[in-house]
């Protein structure tokens, strides 16, 4: 860096060099300083030092750059001038507080050092210029306390251990009882104890102690639990921290001083009322630490909470106007609700802090839907205004706010909502308790299709094993249940029946919560609070298919799953699993029997029997949603999924087909796979089998027309071919379902209109798409498959080691939970392109697990899909990012 550089940016008296657009430079905090001194607003005067010294500073040997010492001189003069002090003077002396400002708000994760430029000659002066030798040498100890902790690395412990001896061998409680004498002696004892811990005095020198204070707000963006911070909410680490210093005002000088948070909007409801607490005669930690009661802003709070002490409205009521006056100033210029800071010194009110307040998703709703009501923002903005992921929050139960969480593990937040039930380990007891009418908890290492019947009473499922897009995850989702996957930490003995979690055992019926949200496992039964959809919802969302280009379909397997998605406004199902109706105990054995045929006969009387149940499937699900376009995938999951694999299980399937135990188990081992999910599946089945074909094409067909003379309203199939990679692959399947369409619209006299399409899930049939859009009509891409065979990683083993790699910034993010754009996005990419060039009206949609995912939604606008599909519960959650990649779009070009 040149010594023209600038560095440091100046603000105070309704001036200031930067703006609230140079968040990136200067950090939210500096950021908003700056605009609220363009606004002629009461800021304290300072300075702040941008993000990109952090960044050079830590990057080196904690060094400065040449002519950054120069800047930040005339910074400290500039305060100098306004406040008519010096840093250091024995007559006026200047103090500063000094704080990290990260570009977003990271609440506790940042340093801050507050009274700095007091030393034992200053503090003399404050006590005298004050009035209150109690207040300055409370100021003085408070500074050594907080700089003793984030410069000089002193445990802050010790230091209270100092406040609350003195405290107890003098009898006091609070730290008010305590006396100019009393701070004075835990300033010695302070001063003692960093000189014993560091074999040097407590720095006299202000420069000294400003340059340190600047080094350690810097150094703490790379502290342990800033760093975990950033991992869980993805703030990337190049990001770095600015430097705020500012004049100090204090809010515990008098009685006439005070120190508050407020919200101009309530920030649970949305409510257009102030909310917020404030404390007389006090510090702004006073009010965040907790140790002081405070008191209510407004009087109305103050009645509503049943109190007895003046709220700031009644005891500073020209104050508090004033106040009142600024909120209203600042929701218009920043058109957002907002969480300010403030304190009042000596009758002066001063703003320390402005930015967007934090929120509950009721409350996003409400505000985002007012502010566009009351016209400050469009209802474009209060659409983009919604974190889509946030409506979770909405569709189903959640932890109770108050309740006490005894966590016990932590798996992968798999499926949203929390539930609570008894512990069983397999699905036959899960479906014994829910005959007895209590609520249960499937803990499996993990699920397959054969846990299907557990899974569908269970209030919600654990699994040691398996990631986001595992069996468990995906069925948990598409049901709307809570599922907590992935928690390695456990151990499941299913011959005991018993959880292990360190040292806890929990049996069969002991209570268990999970929150699907967090993936926490909680012991007990821990109180719950329902989900509301407000009209404000409703509103939004409104507006959110005013704008949206792309569809919604849902995955669907049940007419259950179709109706619930219809509820949540789903426009089709872009993805229904055939495989997935097969579990239920009265067909199991007819597929089992169909899968363990040895010629085309008995294959075709196993067929037979089935036929009809899956007609019945067909047609409450055509039924359901009503004339619009339903997606049906045939048969696709590995056999063996089917097929017992325990020595008893197989002789108990055996009786029940009325073949020879061994015939069975011969069977079984001839159809093993060493890797059965690339395997004898898909369109592989259907070219060895293609009476399964014909079965299905036929019950398809007649449930279509069987609802449509029953609806009046035309039935629109579109049936996927699932695992092709050569074009030849469709073409053959697709000719069986065209003959036996037509054989049964022939047999009925009725016509269907339907299409036939593949799902693009292996690499070659992405970029073989051209070829295969001749024979296709629509393309489906499962993402999830495709991530895999692109990666050659499986889905299920994955979390065990991409964390890993997340951790070491090998990748930035899980390539099941959002799409990988540069590789499966440019196979998707190459295939739309592909097919259109084939065949421009081919219809395109995505049905993985990343059709319910914001930011891969917002790839499958770029790349002009015409829909997603996702489980019903991210329905709205579809529409709502839908609509903003649509926005987005739009700005991009």
């Amino acid at each position: 860096m040149g010594q023209a550089t600038k560095w440091v940016y100046c603000f105070g008296e309704g001036q200031a060099d930067g703006n609230a657009d140079m968040r990136g430079l200067l950090g939210g905090k500096g950021a908003n300083l700056a605009e609220m001194s363009n606004l002629g607003l009461p800021v304290p005067p300072g300075f702040t030092i941008s993000t990109e010294l952090c960044h050079s500073y830590l990057a080196g040997d904690h060094s400065y750059p040449k002519g950054f010492a120069d800047q930040i001189n005339a910074a400290i003069e500039h305060i100098g001038r306004l406040t008519g002090r010096e840093l250091g003077s024995r007559k006026q002396p200047l103090l500063l507080s000094v704080r990290a400002g990260p570009r977003v708000t990271m609440p506790g994760m940042m340093e801050a050092i507050l009274n700095l430029g007091l030393n034992d000659d200053t503090v003399e002066t404050l006590a005298r210029e004050s009035g209150s030798a109690r207040f300055a040498y409370d100021s003085y100890r408070r500074f050594i306390q907080m700089y003793g902790d984030v410069v000089l690395g002193i445990d802050q412990n010790e230091f209270e251990d100092i406040v609350e001896q003195i405290k107890d061998e003098r009898g006091f409680l609070l730290d008010t009882d305590m006396a100019a004498s009393d701070w004075k002696g835990v300033i010695e004892q302070f001063k003692t104890l960093i000189e014993e811990e560091l074999d040097e005095p407590f720095p006299q020198d202000v420069h000294a102690q400003l340059w340190g204070a600047i080094g350690a707000v810097f150094s703490s963006w790379m502290s342990a639990r800033a760093i975990t911070h950033r991992l869980l909410h993805e703030v990337p680490e190049e990001w770095g921290t600015a430097v705020n210093i500012q004049a100090m005002v204090f809010g515990n000088l008098s009685e006439t001083s005070a120190t508050a948070v407020a919200h101009t909007r309530n920030p649970t409801t949305g409510e257009k009322k102030i909310q917020g607490d404030f404390l007389l005669n006090a510090q702004g930690e006073d009010v965040l630490s907790g140790h002081r009661m405070p008191l209510d802003l407004t009087k109305q709070a103050r009645i509503e909470n049943g109190t007895s002490e003046p709220s700031m409205e009644e005891s500073m009521p020209e104050l508090f106007a004033q106040f009142i006056e600024i909120c209203g100033q600042l929701e218009r210029h920043y058109r957002d609700m907002l969480e300010l800071e403030f304190t009042i010194e000596g009758g002066r009110l001063w703003m320390l802090q402005t930015r967007s307040g934090k929120r509950s998703i009721k409350a996003t709703l409400r505000i985002a839907v007012d502010l566009a009501k009351e016209g400050l923002i469009s209802k474009e903005e209060a659409v983009m205004r919604v974190d889509p992921r946030s409506l979770d929050q909405l569709l189903h139960p959640t932890i109770s706010e108050t309740a006490k969480r005894n966590i016990v593990a932590k798996g992968l937040a798999a499926s949203p909502g929390a539930a609570a039930g008894h512990l069983v380990f397999h699905p036959e007891d899960a479906e014994i308790f829910a005959n007895q009418g209590k609520h249960v908890i499937l803990a499996r290492i993990e699920t397959s299709p054969e846990d299907i019947h557990g899974m569908h009473v269970a209030q919600g499922i654990l699994t040691t094993r398996g990631g986001m897009t595992s069996h468990a995850a995906v069925v948990a989702r598409g049901m709307g249940i809570p599922c907590v996957s992935g928690a390695g930490m456990m151990r499941i003995d299913y011959e005991n029946e018993c959880l292990t979690i360190g040292t806890d055992i929990l049996n069969k019926g002991d209570l268990l919560t999970i929150d699907g949200g967090t993936g926490e496992v909680l012991i007990g039964e821990v109180p719950m609070q329902k989900p509301e959809l407000t009209g404000e919802y409703t509103t939004l969302m409104e507006w959110v298919d005013g704008i949206r280009r792309m569809k919604v379909r849902c995955n669907a397997d049940t007419p259950q799953d179709a109706r619930s998605a219809r509820d949540f406004g789903a426009e089709g199902i872009g993805l229904c699993r055939t495989e997935h109706m097969f579990f239920r105990e009265e067909r199991i054995s007819a597929i089992r029997e169909m899968i363990i045929a040895t010629d085309a006969k008995v294959r075709r009387n196993a067929l037979d029997k089935l036929l009809p149940m899956q007609r019945s499937d067909f047609a409450a699900i055509f039924e359901t949603m009503a004339g619009l376009p339903v997606t049906i995938r045939l048969l696709d999951p590995p056999l063996h999924e089917f097929l017992p694999k325990e020595k008893a299980d197989i002789a108990a399937v055996a009786r029940t087909l009325n073949v020879p135990e061994a015939q069975l188990a011969n069977r079984i081992h001839a159809m093993h796979e060493f890797n059965p999910m690339l395997g004898h599946r898909g369109c592989r089945l259907a070219i060895s089998n293609p009476e399964v074909v014909e079965m299905q094409t036929r019950a398809l067909f007649e449930a279509a027309i069987e609802v449509a003379i029953k609806t009046g309203k035309p039935v629109h199939p579109e049936i996927m071919v699932p695992l092709v990679s050569i074009r030849e692959e469709l073409e053959f399947v697709k000719a069986r379902i065209d003959a036996t369409a037509a054989l049964v619209m022939k047999e009925t006299g009725r016509h269907v209109d339907y299409k036939v399409g593949t799902m693009i899930e292996l690499p070659r049939a992405a970029l073989q798409a051209r070829k295969i859009a001749e024979s296709a009509e629509f393309f489906s891409f499962g993402t999830n498959d495709l991530t895999q065979t692109a990666y050659g990683i499986s889905r299920d083993d994955a979390s065990r080691f991409l964390s890993d790699y997340m951790r070491a910034g090998v990748v930035e993010q899980d390539p099941f939970i959002s799409i990988d754009v540069d590789g499966v996005g440019e196979l998707v990419e190459i295939a739309v392109e592909r097919g259109r060039f084939a065949r421009p009206d081919i219809e395109l949609g995505i049905c993985g697990e990343h059709g319910g995912d914001p930011a891969s939604i917002d790839f499958c606008e770029q790349v002009g899909l015409d829909y997603v599909s996702c489980s019903p519960y991210r329905v709205p959650i579809a529409r709502l990012a839908a609509a903003q990649a649509t926005l987005k779009r739009h700005d991009r070009s």
